[in-house]
């Protein structure tokens, strides 16, 4: 199912229109990287993807169809900040099952260790929370990933192994993936195109 963003406008307030007229498609399978100056938006733009904001003008269709506002969301989005996006009182298992318990060859090929399932937030480091984060994202009824500066504040190696993690699952199951990050060879190496906000 294409997910397609049509004539998308937002601006906060009376504030001038942080964009406009916003236009472009993604295909099942497709990895696509988003670019643009710090300020035009393109959080902004990934949370209405994802569900969490309304557009002010144009909408978001999957398939042809609105997105659902109830029940899980096809389109689910890994922000920068992992620490911000988790319940810091839930252990990590309560977590992981909000996007339904991802297979434990995913949790392996993300490096998670089953005895960090028992502990809270607080108690793993950056680099093992956005794992987490990563895999909840990843549940069974994910069409489309969005991972805004997903893997930006990781160290070399726990970037390339999230990122392997991630490309295997979404070959396997032809998800769409969309890239938002300042890093340009990251965006060489693993996008099929990049757009421009």
């Amino acid at each position: 199912m294409q997910l397609d963003a049509k004539n998308i406008g937002f601006r906060y307030g009376k504030s001038p229109w942080l964009f406009k007229g916003i236009n472009f498609s993604m295909q099942p399978g497709e990895v696509v990287g988003l670019k643009g100056p710090s300020g035009t938006g393109k959080t902004t733009l990934c949370r209405i993807l994802a569900g969490y904001e309304k557009p002010l003008e144009g909408k978001v269709t999957l398939g042809g169809k609105a997105l659902p506002e109830i029940g899980y969301h096809p389109v689910q989005m890994v922000f920068q900040h992992p620490e911000k996006a988790v319940n810091p009182r839930w252990k990590m298992g309560k977590t992981l099952k909000e996007g339904g318990r991802p297979d434990d060859d995913l949790l392996a090929r993300l490096g998670i260790q089953q005895e960090w399932l028992e502990r809270l937030p607080n108690e793993l480091s950056g680099g093992e929370l956005q794992r987490f984060c990563v895999a909840r994202a990843l549940g069974p009824g994910t069409r489309f990933l969005i991972a805004d500066e997903m893997t930006t504040m990781l160290d070399a190696i726990t970037q390339a192994q999230i990122w392997h993690a991630v490309l295997h699952l979404a070959e396997k199951r032809k998800m769409g993936i969309l890239v938002v990050s300042h890093d340009a060879k990251l965006m060489n190496r693993l996008c099929d195109r990049v757009i421009e906000l």
